[in-house]
């Protein structure tokens, strides 16, 4: 099982600098990755400063040369596909094939998408979505692209470099569990980052749940596929050893393959420095 540290990107992680700090500290300590937030606006957090996701990542990836690196989750539908791919693949090349990317609809979608003039049907985010995660795929292989969709059309072009990881760096992709159709999207990707509605943001999810998600993945998957795929699972450990070992046990049992570690969403904590740091250095759990 692997460990990563889950941040915002506002409050003091707006600040380049300050996740620099996390992630150095986190691969100091053994942790697997780091993951950060991708927002532009999310008006329960109003008055705080933000900062750009991948900005935030390039300083994480110039201050460490081994854990992975992404966000936790990208919302597609509201980039341009090749904004997005160009981003991507340039950290991709930065850190050394080192990106994990995860991608959603985001959210929330009212301040995200319509605060800005856009669309904020699910439906129709969802097609986008899919649209633009087979188009990241085919402009992350470095090879021309022709495209005309429902929502995106492209005309003969190779954005290149190509990323370093082949064929593309990992897709996890993320929803709400028990609702189905984000889980058999994971399951034509390479990793699953469930989220519960019986547990909020920094609490840990039911073993039980999440063998039946399991389940219901594993059933889903395509036949054949080659690429590892991940179960992701997060929330906030104990800093005792035994206590979090209690804790993540279980959800290991029932298929998890990696743990984010996050701050409850609620408190002055989830978007301090101190306190993640603090974490960060009792190390992972299970270690």
């Amino acid at each position: 099982m692997r460990f990563s540290i889950n941040i915002p990107n506002f409050g003091d992680f707006a600040d380049p600098r300050n996740v620099a700090t996390v992630a150095t500290a986190a691969e100091q300590a053994g942790w697997d990755g780091l993951f950060v937030w991708d927002h532009v606006l999310h008006r329960q957090h109003r008055g705080r400063p933000f900062g750009d996701p991948w900005m935030l990542l390039t300083a994480a990836a110039l201050a460490t040369s081994r854990i992975r690196l992404g966000t936790l989750l990208t919302p597609v539908p509201r980039y341009h596909p090749q904004q997005l791919a160009r981003q991507v693949a340039t950290l991709d090349h930065l850190s050394g094939g080192r990106v994990i990317f995860a991608a959603g609809l985001g959210g929330p979608i009212e301040d995200e998408y319509r605060s800005f003039g856009d669309a904020a049907e699910p439906r129709l985010l969802a097609e986008r979505l899919d649209e633009g995660l087979e188009l990241l795929r085919r402009f992350w292989s470095g090879e021309p692209v022709n495209h005309h969709g429902r929502h995106y059309e492209v005309r003969d072009v190779t954005l290149q470099p190509a990323t370093v990881q082949r064929p593309c760096p990992p897709a996890w992709i993320g929803g709400y569990w028990p609702r189905r159709p984000p889980m058999r999207r994971a399951a034509r990707w390479d990793g699953a980052v469930p989220l519960f509605e019986t547990a909020p943001h920094g609490h840990v999810p039911d073993a039980a749940e999440v063998r039946d998600l399991v389940g219901y993945v594993r059933k889903h998957r395509t036949a054949g596929a080659e690429r590892p795929f991940e179960i992701v699972l997060g929330g906030a450990t104990p800093p005792d050893a035994a206590k979090a070992r209690d804790v993540i046990g279980p959800l290991y049992d029932a298929g998890a393959t990696w743990w984010d570690e996050r701050q409850v969403q609620t408190g002055p904590d989830l978007v301090r420095l101190p306190p993640v740091l603090r974490r960060i250095e009792v190390g992972p759990p299970m270690a």
